[in-house]
């Protein structure tokens, strides 16, 4: 995998980690409201699915960025 499809997979990881930590968070506070359980959890699971997707994408942009500056000759 080069640099540019690390980080553009890190991007595109972060992306869809914080749109599933804001999914769960909405079920989680419907399900709140409504006394409905299941939802909450299916929420808090979200979350946490969220929270990982968004850390590995972090720790790829930063893998594809470190891998690009050791090739820099003007470093």
């Amino acid at each position: 995998m080069s640099d540019r499809d690390l980080t553009r997979k890190g991007t595109e990881n972060s992306l869809e980690g914080k749109t599933d930590n804001l999914k769960g968070r909405v079920k989680d506070a419907a399900g709140g409201l409504t006394g409905d359980k299941s939802m909450q959890a299916e929420g808090k699971w979200d979350q946490a699915k969220g929270k990982a997707k968004d850390a590995l994408g972090k720790v790829q942009r930063e893998l594809g960025r470190d891998r690009d500056l050791d090739r820099d000759p003007n470093r």
